[in-house]
């Protein structure tokens, strides 16, 4: 049973700095793309950043530049560094997974929220 463990949320002030983990309990390599997706009340949920196996990343135009996507296969996690945060950053920020069959899996959900 795959499970993909957030943290890293809480409240920042704007212009400030937070960093999320995505911890998964099988191995990073089972995968062939992990990401970021945020919802704030009363909007869809929207992707943020993606990093692909091979390392190629992608990022929403309202996160280009302030936030990093990264991953470190020894210890089967993924990050999002997020810097210069705006208050119109806070939502519940969720990991996501797929792998080549088509299977999705989505964590839990940390909330982040930047205040003004």
């Amino acid at each position: 049973q795959v499970q993909l463990v957030e943290s890293g949320g809480g409240m920042v002030q704007a212009g400030g700095s937070l960093r999320l983990s995505c911890a998964t309990t099988g191995s990073i390599f089972s995968f062939n793309v992990m990401g970021w997706s945020r919802q704030a009340p009363g909007k869809q949920r929207e992707l943020v950043a993606t990093i692909f196996s091979g390392g190629t990343t992608n990022y929403a135009d309202s996160v280009k530049g302030r936030f990093t996507i990264s991953r470190e296969n020894a210890k089967n996690t993924v990050y999002l560094q997020m810097n210069s945060l705006k208050p119109e950053d806070t939502a519940v920020y969720y990991c996501n997974a797929n792998n080549l069959r088509g299977s999705k899996w989505s964590g839990q959900g940390t909330q982040v929220t930047v205040s003004s």
